[in-house]
């Protein structure tokens, strides 16, 4: 059995052992918004973007089609987060991060290896100065890993109205200001989910 730490991790993996389901469907969130497959809906909601994906990606991760299969009406980040064919991909995505030593059986919660990775990760990749210049593979991952603070800095519009954040915590006074009044889920303390501003899916 491996300890994790040679195991490389994609950003959904990342946030899935850093905060839970949660943290890794907000992450899959963006790597669609990324590539152009999502938008900000109503205030509190995504849904499938109308352009094409970016080319020269990676394919996107099984837990990314399921989010994007199910974007085929609007639906928030708690509405997602409860979608059985969404819930099953990530039950998957947990199968090999456990043979690897990441995730503890009976109750899956992340390993003493996994957390170590996870910090050695977090300062080996700190959070970027800017969002400028970021390719779509720099941004997913720094915010996999630097959670809301990430979120804020690379996309702070489409965090916002997609329900990502808390109202409170993005933007200052005036985009508040400016914003509209929403009723879907942000997702509170979270530390570690995906955003970013770019290819597709810009601010």
């Amino acid at each position: 059995m491996s300890d994790g730490t040679a195991t490389r991790l994609e950003p959904h993996e990342i946030a899935l052992l850093g905060e839970g389901p949660r943290a890794a469907v907000t992450v899959a969130v963006v790597d669609l918004h990324l590539r152009g497959l999502a938008e900000a809906d109503l205030p509190g909601t995504v849904r499938r973007g109308i352009g094409d994906a970016v080319q020269g990606l990676r394919p996107l991760s099984p837990l990314a089609e399921a989010v994007h299969t199910r974007l085929r009406e609007p639906a928030g980040l708690r509405t997602l987060v409860k979608d059985a064919d969404i819930r099953l991909a990530v039950a998957l995505m947990r199968i090999p991060l456990a043979e690897a030593g990441l995730l503890r059986h009976p109750l899956l919660g992340s390993t003493r290896a996994a957390r170590r990775h996870l910090r050695n990760l977090r300062q080996s990749r700190p959070l970027p100065a800017s969002r400028h210049g970021l390719s779509h593979d720099d941004r997913l991952p720094a915010v996999a890993l630097h959670g809301e603070p990430a979120l804020r800095l690379l996309l702070p519009r489409f965090a916002l109205r997609a329900g990502l954040v808390r109202r409170a915590e993005v933007g200052g006074t005036a985009l508040l200001k400016h914003s509209p009044r929403g009723t879907g889920g942000g997702y509170g303390g979270y530390s570690y989910c995906g955003g970013g501003s770019g290819g597709g899916g810009g601010e």
